[in-house]
């Protein structure tokens, strides 16, 4: 583990090489598992106010579990998280033309029509980050489902903190971001 500021950080952020590999796994993260993804507090109201904007590329069955419970519930942990249909997608995703499956928020982001990017645990993934009393922990999440990124990453030679420094600058800054990109080059170094 990794101290910095009040976070532990698992070395396997610094270790562990990750590229997604969209052609490959289909978008498998927004498919495969038993919750929808975690929300922070404030993103209950911002998928509220990304509704109308993404409303319709939902799919029609997302739009009537939308309609019956709405954009999220609780898991069985009690966080709150994004609603799913038939225990499979979460709501705001769509198929592509390829048959990846996608966030409708984040491509309503990219084409201008809401500056909420998507939930912060859906751009930090495979990452997640769990607050405790006095920190919070940065682990790896390895799950079957990501081995053809694992593959990718390693390819390119692309480290994990790397391929997702801009969803970890979004949850902790540029300044904890820089000190972990020097903490990986000192460590990189003794290995």
């Amino acid at each position: 583990m990794l101290q910095i500021g009040n976070t532990l950080v698992s070395l396997d952020v610094l270790e562990l090489h990750f590229a997604c590999d969209l052609a490959t796994c289909k978008g498998a993260c927004c498919i495969d598992g038993d919750a929808g993804a975690p929300l922070e507090a404030d993103e209950l109201e911002e998928l509220h106010k990304v509704l109308p904007q993404v409303w319709d590329n939902l799919l029609p069955e997302a739009q009537e579990v939308i309609g019956k419970q709405g954009v999220a519930c609780m898991d069985v942990e009690g966080d709150t998280v994004t609603s799913i249909v038939e225990g499979k997608n979460c709501v705001f995703t769509y198929s592509d033309s390829a048959g990846v499956c996608k966030c409708a928020i984040e491509k309503a982001c990219r084409e201008g029509r809401t500056d909420f990017y998507k939930p912060l645990s859906c751009h930090l993934y495979p990452i997640r980050v769990k607050d405790y009393e006095s920190y919070k922990a940065v682990n790896y999440s390895r799950r079957r489902i990501c081995r053809c990124a694992e593959a990718l990453g390693e390819r390119t030679g692309m480290p994990l903190y790397r391929f997702l420094k801009d969803a970890l600058i979004r949850k902790f800054g540029k300044e904890w971001y820089e000190e972990l990109e020097l903490c990986a080059t000192e460590w990189t170094r003794r290995l």
